[in-house]
């Protein structure tokens, strides 16, 4: 408030910066219980605590993984819960010749959109220490940051769904090179 008169503003600007004011900390306090609830989720779910344990996927993806896919055995495989989410090549296959497109984005787009963002966190940890991830310091020396990015939030993707229909525990040189596997056959 002293602040506002050593500026000398108008009344209404004053009264109308208090108002924001009061608008924000609102909003401030909404966002800091809604992160608690989220937070309090996440501890009570043993299936959100493993997937927070891959590279990339926070309390957040976590939780927004489990809250979303509450059957992971609706999918048959990783592959198809990463093509529901949106984050496989289309396939354009005619005459027994498989030709694989762009990225569908056919899918949930928040999920989506929190794997890319966790893997572009990996893949700025990775250009600073390339020998803890060779595959990605390996993809990142052929293709573009970005498709690099959804490739590895695809492969992202295929570990939480791992995790989730086998209870496991995220060991990441096994479910890596599992994941490379189960890639490569895909195509």
């Amino acid at each position: 408030m002293l602040r506002a008169k050593r500026l000398s503003l108008p009344a209404d600007a004053h009264a109308s910066i208090i108002v924001l004011a009061a608008q924000l900390e609102a909003v401030q306090t909404m966002i800091r219980s809604i992160e608690k609830r989220i937070v309090a989720q996440h501890r009570a779910s043993e299936a959100s605590k493993r997937i927070e344990t891959i590279p990339g996927i926070g309390v957040i993806g976590a939780t927004a993984i489990t809250a979303t896919l509450t059957d992971p055995k609706a999918f048959r495989s990783g592959r198809d819960f990463a093509a529901w989410i949106g984050l496989v090549p289309r396939e354009d296959s005619t005459g027994g010749k498989q030709r694989l497109g762009p990225i569908s984005k056919q899918g949930d787009q928040y999920l989506r959109r929190i794997l890319v963002v966790g893997a572009h966190a990996v893949l700025r940890r990775a250009r600073q220490q390339p020998e803890k991830y060779p595959w990605v310091t390996q993809l990142l020396a052929r293709k573009p940051f970005r498709v690099v990015a959804v490739a590895l939030a695809n492969k992202m993707a295929r570990i939480a769904w791992k995790l989730m229909t086998t209870g496991e525990q995220y060991e990441r040189a096994r479910l890596e090179a599992r994941t490379e596997a189960q890639m490569a056959a895909a195509g």
